[in-house]
């Protein structure tokens, strides 16, 4: 079997969990092309029969592509990985900028999740709330909280077993 591997890894670190932001996240992107898109059909209806204004419009869908990719892409790029050691975030702030937090799973308090009204619900994303002596770790709209909660939950007893015995 494969085992995942990521920069900074330690040696003896095993990935246990990783998971992202809900995709719903991302949404700007489709908002992204709509207008762009938009903008770009408004001189088709403003100038008629012109062949130019459809290049126009198809200048600004294409625009409004990679606009979306763009927003696709800073979500994909950021990533939560549980090991049997921290978490780490990774967030892709933009092209050539990414930020990298790391939390000891020894250092957590306390950890609770909450899904924050229907729509979550029935999308399935919610936040995870990380406890720890010097303050809160917050993660908001992930995607699926509860199987996220209980995975590092579980990791935290057998964790915490391991020092005890």
């Amino acid at each position: 079997m494969n085992q995942l591997q990521f920069d900074g890894q330690r040696e003896g670190e095993e990935v246990k969990l990783v998971f992202r932001r809900h995709i719903l996240t991302a949404k700007r992107g489709l908002g992204v092309l709509l207008m762009v898109g938009g903008l770009g059909f408004l001189p088709m209806l403003l100038w008629t029969g012109r062949q130019e204004m459809f290049w126009i419009f198809l200048t600004g869908v294409v625009l409004g592509i990679l606009g979306m990719l763009y927003v696709y892409l800073l979500w994909y790029c950021s990533v939560f990985i549980v090991t049997n050691e921290r978490i780490r975030q990774v967030s892709q702030c933009g092209l050539f900028k990414k930020n990298v937090t790391d939390l000891s799973l020894s250092k957590i308090e306390s950890l609770s999740y909450q899904v924050p009204g229907i729509v979550a619900g029935m999308c399935g994303y919610g936040t995870l709330l990380i406890q720890t002596g010097v303050g809160d770790w917050t993660m908001s709209k992930i995607a699926k909280p509860n199987k996220v909660y209980n995975e590092i939950e579980n990791l935290l007893g057998r964790t915490k077993n391991e020092n005890i015995g």
